[in-house]
């Protein structure tokens, strides 16, 4: 008897932030995808092949056979909460789910684009920064995007054990997936209690922890 194979292949490096969002979401609905790792650190994302799949040349990539590929992380997620809408990543109101794609995207389109390899590279390679300076910049943009969420998360009222409400939406998952980051990087913002209590409140979660970027292959031993 054949064991069935996993419905998806999931285009994955241990630490990034992106493919941590997929798998966290991956895990809440119990679905399985066999991982190809992408070494970024390697530049296999800009091999041909992979250029085939994303010609950003960014993961993470979502391939179901016989579809196209789905890259984008926050495409993917609302992708898979369509393919199995339970648990659901999402409200079911109108106005829930535009605040939780609102937080999601502060962080996901205004946050961590500024923080990915390719800035670095550029900016080591053609503005003279130094391992220093890209600390910095980081350090940076990570305060700003996390400062400006904690605003949100700590005045409004929809807030609740999680980013909104009492079960976690795409919002933590995003949220998350930028702390879990600056893990790796050995960066902290001080002045998120909200984010910090969210954060820790997620990272209890099975599905969460298991997608914790020292737990998969390939990440350094601690």
């Amino acid at each position: 008897m054949t064991t069935p194979q996993p419905p998806f292949e999931l285009y994955a490096f241990w630490r990034t932030s992106a493919t941590y969002r997929v798998r966290v979401a991956l895990n809440l609905k119990s679905l399985a995808a066999h991982e190809r790792i992408v070494n970024l650190d390697a530049g296999e994302q800009r091999s041909e092949a992979f250029l085939k799949l994303n010609p950003l040349g960014a993961i993470p990539a979502l391939v179901e056979a016989g579809h196209a590929p789905i890259t984008q992380s926050l495409a993917i997620l609302e992708f898979l909460d369509e393919f199995q809408p339970a648990p659901p990543l999402l409200p079911a109101d109108l106005h829930g789910r535009a605040r939780v794609r609102s937080i999601a995207n502060m962080l996901a389109a205004d946050t961590h684009p500024l923080i990915t390899p390719r800035v670095r590279k550029y900016l080591t390679t053609n503005a003279a920064f130094d391992d220093a300076a890209w600390r910095a910049w980081q350090t940076q943009w990570f305060t700003t995007g996390l400062a400006a969420v904690e605003q949100r998360l700590a005045t409004e009222p929809q807030t609740g054990t999680y980013c909104h409400g009492d079960v976690p939406t795409m919002a933590d998952i995003v949220l998350a997936s930028i702390t879990a980051v600056m893990r790796v990087f050995k960066i902290s913002v001080a002045g998120i209690p909200t984010i910090d209590r969210i954060v820790a409140t997620c990272e209890a979660l099975d599905a969460f922890a298991k997608a914790a970027p020292s737990r998969q292959v390939g990440a350094p031993a601690a």
